[in-house]
């Protein structure tokens, strides 16, 4: 340990030091200006910045003082530390108290300091790679950025490792066929592929990554053969292998994102593309002292190598069942089949940025616009078209066509009868047959009169018309033989309308009769 340098005892005495962002400060300001800005004590700095000072170290009559304090508990400490190494100040802190420890954490933290084993700090190579070598892609998180959707923005980021130019784009997903399509859309932004694409360890990428052997996603290497680049994922938690993204990143969190405003994603990559050409490529690069954009023109362009053109398709594509609801799930929505479809063991969803398409074996049966939200419900109205008729049940409160001339208490009847247990089909064919026989206002009226008794029931209703009315039925209708013909029903009129155009009654009720008398007698 080297001898400790002489420091006046008031330079320990530590001043209170507001409580704002000091990391922040004196990582952005010279050591004097932040000093002298925050009014706060020298030993700060040296404690965020160089902790190994010799500013830090006490003279020997107060290490002396600190080490009577903290002998007696040494054995304790280091039983912590060979227990959890990674246990901070003020956790060991609580484990003393309950043995006698009256000091604060801050000579314990010295204590921590020279105790605690330092794993020895990794040298790195300076990677170089030659113009067209490698291109390194990663995802960067943006959390809910985008007003009134309920997904996670991402950012599919690509950097050309020798020129530094730089790719974005903005996604609500990270899965398979938005990585592809993300793909699809990088090469054709530099016109050409590199010889390796370098990725993190991305579930689309790789499936497992051990020290002994990386699983890669069959799907991915299929389309990497498709475009000729060959495949190389980082080692776990080693983000120096893949600097040349890891950096841009943090570029495009320090540089575009804060205080940006957008209405939605398309609105958020117009911007992003013009911060890209306008500003991030055409600056001189921090680290290369060059521009990317005219190191990407003139030295690693013509390195490229061409876009194939081997088919591949980036859809997201899921095979899943259809549900009684004629409904299929695909990414946290539902969208509608044709309800012929309820039930279907077996449909396949494909699915780009703007459609998604159901299909049955090779035929399309649906198609609809994506959603990008969550716990949507989207339906055609086409697909349920034809199954009020073939389910009368699911057409509560609505009434067959033969049946139109009950009006608003027929609508009524049906309503309560459709949440009974009652065969809706046997009392269309039964109302129907007693509105031929009665006519439409008899049996609207006797309809009426059994709902007012609590019941419903083509049965209750023929029973007010044939024994409590006495009704007898009308003449049958006269059948032509033409079907056309036959299906015409006409309303019954009413003869009400009559005594509205007279002022007065053209007939009197004569009312009760007189009572009889004697001499009538």
């Amino acid at each position: 340990m080297p001898p400790a340098r002489e420091v006046s005892p008031t330079l320990l005495v530590r001043e209170p030091v507001p409580r704002i962002s000091v990391r922040h400060w004196s990582s952005v300001l010279s050591k004097s200006r932040f000093l002298a800005g925050l009014q706060c004590h020298r030993l700060l700095w040296w404690e965020v910045h160089e902790q190994d000072a010799l500013e830090l170290v006490p003279d020997a009559g107060l290490q002396a003082i600190f080490d009577q304090m903290l002998d007696p508990y040494d054995a304790a400490i280091r039983a912590v530390l060979d227990d959890t190494p990674e246990m901070i100040a003020p956790a060991v802190l609580e484990r003393l108290r309950p043995l006698g420890y009256t000091g604060g954490v801050t000579i314990l933290r010295d204590r921590l300091r020279r105790l605690r084993p330092r794993e020895p700090r990794a040298a790195f190579l300076t990677l170089d790679f030659a113009p067209g070598e490698a291109i390194q892609v990663d995802w960067a998180d943006f959390g809910f950025a985008l007003p009134g959707v309920p997904r996670r923005v991402s950012a599919f980021v690509a950097v050309l490792c020798y020129s530094r130019r730089l790719y974005i784009e903005f996604t609500l997903s990270q899965r398979m066929g938005t990585f592809l399509r993300c793909m699809e859309r990088c090469m054709r932004f530099y016109d050409g592929t590199t010889l390796v694409d370098i990725f993190d360890n991305m579930k689309t990428v790789v499936l497992s990554h051990t020290a002994t052997a990386t699983v890669f996603n069959p799907t991915f290497v299929d389309y990497a053969r498709a475009r000729g680049f060959e495949v190389r994922a980082c080692n776990v938690r080693k983000a120096n292998e893949k600097g040349r993204v890891e950096r841009p990143i943090g570029f495009v969190r320090r540089r575009f994102w804060p205080g940006r405003r957008v209405r939605d994603l398309l609105d958020l990559n117009t911007q992003a593309t013009a911060w890209r050409d306008d500003f991030a490529n055409g600056r001189v690069h921090e680290v290369t002292g060059k521009v990317p954009q005219l190191v990407f023109e003139h030295e690693e362009k013509r390195r490229l190598k061409p876009i194939t053109g081997t088919p591949f398709n980036t859809d997201d594509v899921e095979g899943t069942g259809v549900t009684k609801m004629f409904r299929v799930p695909f990414d946290r929505n539902k969208y509608s089949v044709p309800w012929r479809l309820a039930s279907q063991q077996q449909v396949v969803v494909r699915a780009d940025d703007e459609f998604v398409s159901v299909l049955l074996e090779t035929k399309t049966v649906a198609q609809h616009r994506r959603s990008w939200g969550i716990g949507q419900d989207i339906e055609h109205p086409s697909h349920k078209k034809g199954l009020l008729e073939h389910r009368p049940r699911a057409a509560a409160g609505a009434l067959p066509p033969a049946l139109l001339a009950l009006g608003e208490t027929g609508r009524t009847y049906f309503k309560v009868l459709a949440a009974g247990s009652r065969s809706i089909h046997r009392e269309i064919l039964r109302l129907t047959f007693l509105v031929e026989v009665f006519g439409a206002i008899a049996t609207e009226s006797a309809i009426r009169e059994v709902m007012q008794t609590g019941h419903v029931g083509a049965e209750y209703v023929e029973y007010v018309m044939r024994h409590k009315r006495g009704l007898v039925p009308q003449p049958a209708p006269l059948r032509l033989g033409n079907a056309e013909l036959d299906a015409i029903s006409l309303p019954e009129p009413d003869l009400a309308v009559y005594d509205q155009l007279f002022a007065t009654p053209m007939t009197r009720d004569p009312g009760e009769p007189p009572p009889a008398t004697e001499e009538s007698s």
